[in-house]
């Protein structure tokens, strides 16, 4: 052979692996893809410790509307957003709605940090493993999931721009009303 004829099976192997691969990605996102939280679902339940030593369960918040709100402090529209949060908490918390702030990162010293800097009194988990973010499928920060009366999730929004508390109070009041 060749080391022209060589090179050229060297990239036909490489190709072949290459298309294998990126055929294995795309299964792969499908079936993610296709376990993906959807509105109407029920939210998937989980308990875990607050930064005050609680612990909360989400199926027993039942008859309470919850929004919660996944977040890291390296996120700069997650750092932008949480004071809005914090008002949303103050504002509707005597009408049967909570605020949960639930951090993703590893390390959870920066995210301590930020909170206290920030003086946010709602409650505040810390899902180190991710296991809680993979069960919501977040896939970008932050990401905030209003749950219903009935523990069904009503919308998910990804990301954080400025606007989106209107539309958070919209279905928040919605969901009052309901």
């Amino acid at each position: 052979m060749t080391l022209f004829g060589k090179r050229a099976t060297q990239k036909s192997n490489t190709g072949r692996s290459l298309f294998v691969a990126t055929l294995f990605s795309l299964v792969t996102l499908m079936s993610t893809t296709s376990q993906a939280l959807s509105l109407g679902d029920d939210a998937p339940d989980f308990t875990l410790k607050t930064m005050s030593g609680n612990n909360l369960n989400l199926n027993e918040q039942r008859g309470n509307i919850i929004v919660i709100n996944f977040w890291a402090s390296w996120c700069g529209p997650c750092r932008t957003e949480m004071p809005i949060l914090q008002e949303f908490h103050d504002q509707y918390e005597d009408l049967g709605v909570a605020v949960w702030g639930v951090n993703v990162e590893q390390e959870n010293q920066a995210g301590l940090d930020y909170i206290k800097e920030l003086g946010v009194d709602f409650p505040i988990f810390f899902d180190a493993s991710n296991q809680i973010s993979a069960a919501y499928n977040v896939e970008a920060m932050p990401t905030t999931v209003i749950i219903d009366r009935h523990g069904k999730v009503r919308s998910v929004f990804r990301g954080y721009q400025k606007g989106y508390e209107k539309k958070y109070a919209k279905v928040i009041k919605q969901l009052i009303r309901e």
